[in-house]
C-alpha cells in the first residue's frame, strides 16, 4: 500500500525537485487511511532535505488528481474512527503546508473532497481544462471540514458557501474564475506549465524562497500592521547571509538587451 504514494527526485544544478504521486488509478486515487498516512509521512520526510527546492504533487493517470476519501471506509465509521481518520487527513494537509519550499499541485481529472483540500494546501495549482472540482461531502451526510477552512482565503466566503452547501461540481473554467486555480491549460501543456514555474523558482535565491513561504504562512494569521512588521524582520534577517549580495550582483551583471 505504501507504493500507492511514491516519491521521485530530479536533480538540478540549483537543487532537488521531488514529485509525489498518489497512484491508485483503479479507484481515482482516492485516499484511504493507509494512503493518507503515507502522503503525510512522505511530506514530513521531504521537509528534512536541505537542498530541496520544490515539490510537485499529482495523481497517477488521467482520471483523477485525488477523487476524495474512500467512502467504503467512511460508511463504517463511528465517532472515534471518524475523528482519527479526519485528523490524519489534516496532518497530511498540514505537512504539505509546513513544507519549507513551494508545492505545486498538478491536477488532471477529478479533484474532489479530500483531493480539493489537498490541492488547497498546496502553494500553486495548475489544472488541465478537462478537470472537475467539488466538495460533495454534504451529499453523503457529512460537512466539509479541516482544510476546507482554507477556501475563504482562496475563493472568498460566498463561493465557499456555494461549494460546500450545494455539493455541486465546478469545471476548470469555473474553478479559475473563483480563484482556486492559478493556471488552466490543455492536458498536453500541464508538464510544460509546471516546468515554467520550476524554472523561475530554481533561478531565485533558495533562502529567499524558503523565507517567503514561511512569511506567507505568517501573513495568513496576522493583522495587516503585524504582517508588515513581520516582513521587516524577515527582510533585515536576510542579510545575515550572503545570498542577497550574491543575487544582487548577479542581477547587476546580467547582459543588457
Amino acid at each position: 500500500m505504501a507504493d500507492d504514494v511514491r516519491t521521485t527526485f530530479e536533480d538540478h544544478e540549483a537543487g532537488r525537485v521531488a514529485t509525489v504521486t498518489v497512484d491508485h488509478q483503479q479507484r481515482m486515487n482516492i485516499l484511504n487511511r493507509s494512503r493518507t498516512e503515507a502522503l503525510r509521512d512522505r511530506f514530513r520526510e521531504l521537509a528534512a532535505i536541505e537542498d530541496l527546492r520544490a515539490v510537485i504533487l499529482t495523481g497517477a493517470g488521467n482520471r483523477a488528481f485525488i477523487g476524495g476519501a474512500d467512502i467504503n471506509e467512511l460508511v463504517a465509521f463511528e465517532p472515534a474512527t471518524a475523528e482519527s481518520f479526519i485528523r490524519t487527513l489534516h496532518e497530511a494537509c498540514q505537512a504539505i503546508r509546513d513544507l519549507p519550499v513551494p508545492v505545486i499541485a498538478r491536477i488532471r481529472g477529478y479533484c474532489l473532497g479530500a483531493g480539493l483540500e489537498i490541492a488547497a494546501a498546496c502553494d500553486l495549482r495548475v489544472a488541465a481544462d478537462d478537470s472537475t472540482f467539488g466538495m460533495p461531502e454534504v451529499r453523503v451526510g457529512i460537512p466539509s471540514v479541516i482544510e476546507a477552512a482554507l477556501l475563504p482565503l482562496l475563493i472568498g466566503w460566498g463561493r465557499t458557501r456555494e461549494l460546500v452547501y450545494t455539493g455541486d461540481a465546478w469545471d476548470t473554467a469555473e474553478a479559475q474564475r473563483a480563484g482556486f486555480i492559478e493556471r488552466v491549460v490543455p492536458p498536453a501543456d500541464l508538464d510544460s506549465t509546471v516546468e515554467g514555474w520550476l524554472t523561475s523558482i530554481l533561478s531565485n535565491g533558495p533562502r529567499a524562497i524558503r523565507a517567503q513561504k514561511a512569511l506567507i504562512r505568517r501573513w495568513e494569521h496576522l493583522p495587516l500592521d503585524e504582517a508588515i512588521e513581520a516582513g521587516i524582520e524577515v527582510f533585515a534577517s536576510s542579510f545575515v547571509h550572503d545570498e542577497p549580495r550574491e543575487y544582487v550582483w548577479r542581477f547587476l551583471e546580467r547582459p543588457r538587451t
